[in-house]
């Protein structure tokens, strides 16, 4: 089975918690310890970001991220080779995020082997056309048991939200709100009934609700009203100033005490 449907089917009612960083950043040479630091405190699920130079849904902690990955040298086959490097050590579900340039280039089928090689579970491409997923991905990534995690904000209609339940596998990634990735103090009440109205389709996927996560109430919220939450932009932040995953774990999970 693919770690992240058996990952949702042994959770039971336990919210999951999947954090985001950006492989090569703070340093080249340190997604592998991120990954097993992340493993061993706990976290369920990683999704693994692939710098790119034009990351749109991405706010300036990310950004500011995928530019210094790739000024440390990074690229796709690089994050490959250090993915395989600790494949045998990894047992939670690593989900690449990244932009469909990069994965074009490299070719969909070879991108999904090499996935399968080093582990990954499973992929989340913001700028991918649903068209283009039906059509020249999805096919590929069934043969080789890979998910296609697919994104919904306040804006999709309940329309495209059924269609992307219906073609998708795994879960759906629920973006908290339509803006860019960042740190949010609080979800108000438009993104709480937006919450409320998703839960009300009793989608067929488990959802994972991300962006604006950073303190307990934006977590709490999120872990009501989903499988689980996503963050990112907050640890990647912690990352960037302790250079350690460690330290910036328990800075985490300080902040989201309070």
């Amino acid at each position: 089975m693919n770690k992240i449907n058996q990952l949702f089917a042994e959770c039971g009612d336990r919210k999951l918690l999947s954090l985001y960083f950006c492989a090569g950043a703070p340093t080249l040479e340190g997604t592998a310890d991120v990954i097993r630091t992340l493993e061993r405190r706990g976290i369920d699920m990683i999704e693994v970001g692939i710098p790119f130079s034009d990351p749109m849904a991405d706010g300036p902690v990310i950004q500011d991220a995928a530019t210094t990955a790739l000024k440390n040298g990074m690229t796709l086959q690089i994050l490959f080779d250090q993915l395989a490097a600790i494949k045998d050590e990894v047992s939670i579900p690593l989900v690449l995020m990244g932009y469909l340039n990069p994965i074009m280039q490299m070719g969909i089928e070879r991108f999904c082997q090499q996935c399968v090689a080093s582990g990954v579970s499973g992929m989340i491409i913001p700028d991918l056309p649903f068209k283009d997923y039906m059509e020249d991905v999805k096919p590929v990534a069934d043969r080789y048991d890979l998910r296609v995690v697919m994104l919904i904000t306040p804006e999709t209609s309940e329309e495209r939200i059924r269609f992307i339940d219906d073609h998708t596998d795994g879960f759906v990634y629920m973006v908290s709100s339509a803006a860019i990735t960042g740190a949010q103090k609080s979800f108000d009440e438009q993104k709480q009934e937006y919450f409320r109205r998703i839960n009300a389709m009793q989608l067929r996927n488990p959802r994972m609700i991300g962006f604006g996560i950073s303190n307990k109430q934006t977590l709490e919220s999120a872990q009501q009203n989903a499988a689980g939450a996503i963050i990112g932009s907050k640890f990647v932040t912690l990352l960037s100033e302790e250079g350690n995953a460690d330290r910036a774990i328990d800075r985490l999970f300080d902040a989201l005490s309070k």
